[in-house]
């Protein structure tokens, strides 16, 4: 009976060691896997994070992996030497998954890095900016998550009713600049609580998202939508999302003041007189800016940019059929447009460098099997260098010109804080290295 249970102990002994041994062996290799993504990424440049990021406390980690399994991106994060690491920290698109799943709460999310420095506008805890009765609430504040934009839209709200003056001597309460996800549900909180309230917005309803190509999923999670209740969409189509956005400003009575572009800001009778480029005047108590970062398109001041086959955005690409079209950049929204104009059209794209960085994967992947398969033809280390009505002339790296026949170009290389408007309105901008953008901690 005693060797039974000496060789019964002697079993679970060995077994438990057999199994710790794998663990740790499969541990070290996905260490080393990751270590060698991680090397990768360098080499790719798309280690560095360029916009909102993931930190996480490594004292706090505990590798559970629910941040890894959480990114619908993938491989930003990894688990490396039993803690959780970046990888591709420039793809991360801060939808901000990762933050939300840690059980820990050991992941926050920031902006900069201790060398790389981001501009952001000077906001206290209420939203409000250096200039009183002048508010600011999402992308343009360095938010650029949809559901936390949509909520800090209804925080600035509420900061904002609290501070309204009775009997003040303008038109309106509160005037609204941009309906992207902060515009929207501001617009939609400000309603509830009874402003009078205007909201305008330089393109179309959705702001950026509205810009999206038409096939993009846009990733985000549970959301509280003011005056439509809780929305529970993890992945969805910017139509969808445009159709939800629609449908609550709808049921609210609440119209949007479109392709109404706020040439400056003023003051009048200790109030805020806003103008449009279409020379319309707002007069108005508060103001609560819900721009984009990038609202100005960054151009290339080339001969011809002016000219109407000219465009910063994709509309509408299924009813361009047959034209030879020329699209400029190398970055997301530049080859998810290329890959969709290139169903029912010729196109090529020219990138002023030697490769892709800081795509996403499956962005990578699909350009890579376009190239092969001839769908559309990639000219790297290129520019343009001018535009005419039927002609795209373009300077190659060995400093030859080579001009293409085409009917439409499209620009996509990037866009700009819109710093000279906003410190023309008196708004302070500092740049902010590492700078944490969303914590758990309070």
């Amino acid at each position: 009976m005693i060797m039974e249970e000496i060789l019964i102990y002697g079993i679970v002994g060995f077994l438990c060691t057999l199994i710790i041994y794998i663990y740790i062996r499969k541990l070290k290799k996905e260490s080393k896997d990751v270590g060698q993504k991680i090397e990768i990424a360098k080499e790719a440049g798309v280690h560095e994070p360029v916009s909102l990021y993931p930190y996480i406390d490594e004292d706090n980690c505990i590798k559970s992996g629910a941040c890894v399994i959480a990114c619908p991106e993938k491989e930003i994060i990894g688990i490396r030497n039993g803690r959780a690491t970046l990888i591709n920290a420039s793809r991360c698109i801060g939808h901000g998954a990762c933050f939300h799943a840690c059980p820990v709460e050991a992941i926050s999310l920031k902006i900069g890095t201790e060398k790389r420095g981001v501009d952001l506008p000077h906001v206290n805890q209420n939203f409000e900016t250096n200039v009183q009765g002048m508010f600011i609430a999402g992308e343009l504040g360095g938010m650029g998550l949809i559901k936390n934009s949509v909520e800090q839209g209804k925080q600035a709200a509420e900061c904002i009713f609290e501070t309204v003056e009775k009997g003040h001597r303008a038109d309106y309460d509160l005037v609204i600049i941009g309906a992207g996800p902060a515009g929207i549900s501001a617009s939609l909180q400000a309603k509830k609580m009874g402003l009078n309230v205007v909201t305008l917005e330089q393109y179309t309803l959705g702001g950026t998202v509205y810009n999206f190509p038409r096939a993009k999923i846009v990733m985000t999670s549970p959301m509280d939508l003011p005056g439509h209740g809780k929305v529970k969409l993890f992945q969805t189509s910017k139509t969808e999302l445009l159709e939800l956005w629609h449908e609550a400003l709808d049921n609210n009575n609440i119209k949007i003041v479109e392709n109404a572009k706020v040439e400056q800001i003023g003051k009048k009778d200790g109030q805020f007189l806003i103008t449009t480029l279409r020379g319309e005047t707002f007069f108005t108590h508060r103001v609560l800016l819900a721009i984009g970062r990038r609202g100005t398109p960054r151009k290339l001041d080339v001969p011809g940019e002016q000219l109407e086959k000219v465009a910063y955005k994709l509309l509408e690409p299924e009813l361009l059929t047959g034209k030879n079209i020329m699209v400029v950049g190398g970055g997301d929204s530049a080859i998810e447009s290329a890959l969709l104009l290139a169903d029912e059209n010729n196109v090529i794209l020219s990138y002023r460098s030697e490769k892709f960085n800081r795509i996403k994967p499956l962005n990578a992947q699909n350009i890579s099997n376009a190239m092969d398969t001839g769908k559309l033809k990639v000219i790297f280390e290129s520019n343009v260098k001018e535009i005419t009505e039927k002609h795209v002339h373009l300077t190659l790296k060995d400093g030859l010109t080579l001009t293409l026949e085409n009917d439409l170009v499209y620009i996509f290389a990037g866009g700009e804080l819109p710093t000279q408007f906003l410190q023309k309105a008196g708004i302070e901008i500092s740049k902010r290295f590492n700078y944490t953008m969303l914590s758990h901690k309070k």
